[in-house]
């Protein structure tokens, strides 16, 4: 393969008592290899769509308690995107000097849900490192998939999207907005901790007024109160914790695939409501591609609340793309999205996708990730 891709995709986390959380927790090397760009599905079938023919693929379970990742002591979990970024640029620069026949090859990150806030962290210290030659990597662009950059933009979207699409009416969305306020007004505070545990809340309002929405493509019902990837989980954790592990045959006997996410998801709590936008600013400002991409059907990342902190990005070329036009994007002659660029940015809106864009439009998702690669 001439390009290297590494995928971070963090969906909701689970315990070992299947109890769902929000991301970060999930794992790369289980949902974003097996149900959706690898080169095997969960039923080890292979997948017409994966996009080990683009690129070498390299998934990350991240942050640390991830996937089959684990910490043995308190302190190895990580508290912010600044600590997860700089495990990344140490893993990263680990794994060049394992198989540098890498270091030249064009790397691209790609990301999903909370990875995408990690990924964009990544990003900047990954870049700082290579400008002080602390690593070699021919670092070439970060994607953002359906990302929790913005969590208060997302957040107060909620109840306009669900509104504007039949799930809820005047009254839902009342109730909705009510909680929605008090967690914008934590924020504004500075309570992360408070942030979080209301954004908790306002998703039970919302799946007791929608009767149980399936936040991650709301065409695609789920069973009331099935909360994220619980939805999605059960068959890849009895793959992972078993032929996948045996294969392996590196796994710590007392590691459980998954079963450390609850943790992580505690120890950021505090981080889980900040923005990253800045960060995503400084990115645009360098050499590098930045990408975004929304799935027009997914409610917790919606494409509303995307296009609102892309809107307050400080760039200096924002008004510009802001004019800049849309096009087509089109998937064996049919139209399946759109696509609006200017200079090193560009966003791309995926039709009759949900969260995870790979699972639902596979075919469309490949297109995307070639125009990005090779264009």
């Amino acid at each position: 393969m001439q390009k290297l891709m590494m995928e971070l995709t963090c969906f909701g986390g689970f315990t070992t008592q299947q109890q769902m959380k929000g991301g970060p927790g999930g794992s790369s090397t289980g949902f974003g290899n097996f149900k959706e760009i690898g080169p095997l599905d969960v039923n080890l079938n292979e997948r017409n769509t994966t996009w080990l023919g683009s690129a070498s693929l390299l998934f990350v379970d991240n942050p640390v308690g991830a996937g089959y990742s684990y910490a043995t002591k308190d302190a190895a979990y990580t508290h912010n995107s600044h600590e997860i970024a700089t495990n990344l640029v140490t893993l990263m620069s680990s794994f060049l000097e394992k198989v540098p026949d890498f270091k030249k090859i064009p790397f691209y990150i790609f990301s999903e849900s909370y990875g995408g806030k990690m990924a964009a962290a990544f990003a900047k210290e990954l870049l700082s490192a290579i400008q002080e030659s602390k690593i070699d990597c021919n670092f070439k662009g970060v994607a953002l998939g359906d990302s929790w950059i913005a969590p208060l933009n997302s957040t107060l979207s909620w109840g306009p999207y669900l509104y504007a699409t039949s799930l809820i009416d005047g009254v839902g969305l009342a109730d909705v907005d009510q909680t929605a306020r008090q967690c914008e007004k934590a924020v504004i505070s500075g309570d992360w901790f408070m942030a979080t545990t209301l954004w908790s809340q306002l998703e039970d309002v919302v799946e007791k007024v929608t009767f149980g929405v399936n936040w991650y493509n709301i065409l695609q019902w789920a069973r009331q109160y099935k909360r994220h990837v619980e939805v999605y989980a059960n068959d890849l954790h009895q793959l992972m914790n078993g032929p996948i592990r045996d294969k392996l045959k590196i796994i710590p006997k007392n590691v459980t695939w998954g079963g450390q996410s609850e943790q992580v998801f505690e120890h950021l709590k505090e981080d889980f409501m900040k923005d990253i936008i800045m960060t995503v600013s400084k990115l645009l400002e360098t050499d590098i591609k930045v990408v975004v991409y929304s799935g027009q059907l997914d409610l917790i990342v919606n494409t509303m609340g995307t296009e609102q902190w892309i809107n307050q990005l400080q760039w200096s070329d924002l008004e510009d793309y802001i004019k800049s036009p849309r096009k087509p994007l089109y998937c064996d002659n049919k139209m399946a999205g759109y696509i609006k660029k200017y200079k090193n940015f560009s966003f791309y809106w995926i039709l009759k996708a949900g969260h995870m864009v790979p699972a639902d439009q596979g075919e469309t998702a490949l297109v995307m990730l070639n125009d990005v690669i090779n264009n």
